[in-house]
């Protein structure tokens, strides 16, 4: 029965059953190397002509993209590298600036500090030799009131251990040698 399916189709389509296999068949090899000739040949022009120049086209822009992303990124690190110069450069300044004006602080305070000092010292310069002034005021009277209390003194002992008065002349050469003496 299998056979009878395939002599109907054969006929059925018209063919004869040749038995060989169209490709394998040497009696169709020109026209298959012909139409194997036109087909390379077509799909070596679309080839040449149409795909070829889009993919070189991508590759190139591609290559062109590549090639400014890195120039792009070329010039971003080297402004970066700018900018990271003039901050270091301007902290350094900053630094600098904070150094001058801590400095400057320092020798401001310094030099009040020893004007109030300078001045604190003339004031009590001064205090003390008033200080001074007055003592040497005082102990001149003093001194000077020694002598009169002397001269009492003298006097009130020599009535006392005499019983009588002695004049106020003689007390007083008395009281001033010994006084110098």
């Amino acid at each position: 029965m299998a056979s009878d399916v395939n002599t109907e189709t054969q006929v059925a389509h018209g063919e004869q059953g040749s038995g060989n296999f169209p490709p394998f068949d040497g009696t169709t090899f020109p026209s298959q190397l012909l139409w194997l000739a036109i087909t390379f040949g077509v799909f070596y022009y679309v080839m040449a002509k149409v795909v070829l120049p889009r993919i070189g086209g991508i590759l190139e822009d591609r290559r062109d993209r590549i090639a400014g992303d890195l120039a792009e990124a070329g010039r971003l690190k080297s402004d970066s590298d700018e900018a990271i110069a003039a901050y270091e450069q301007a902290l350094a300044e900053a630094r600098q600036n904070a150094h001058g004006i801590a400095q400057a602080t320092r020798d401001k305070l310094n030099a009040e500090v020893t004007a109030k000092r300078q001045a604190a010292e003339a004031e009590l310069a001064k205090k003390v030799e008033k200080a001074d002034a007055q003592i040497s005021e005082i102990k001149a009277e003093a001194v000077a009131q020694v002598g009169d209390v002397a001269k009492e003194t003298a006097a009130a002992l020599v009535d006392t251990l005499i019983g009588g008065k002695i004049s106020d002349g003689d007390v007083s050469k008395a009281v001033d040698a010994a006084m110098k003496g």
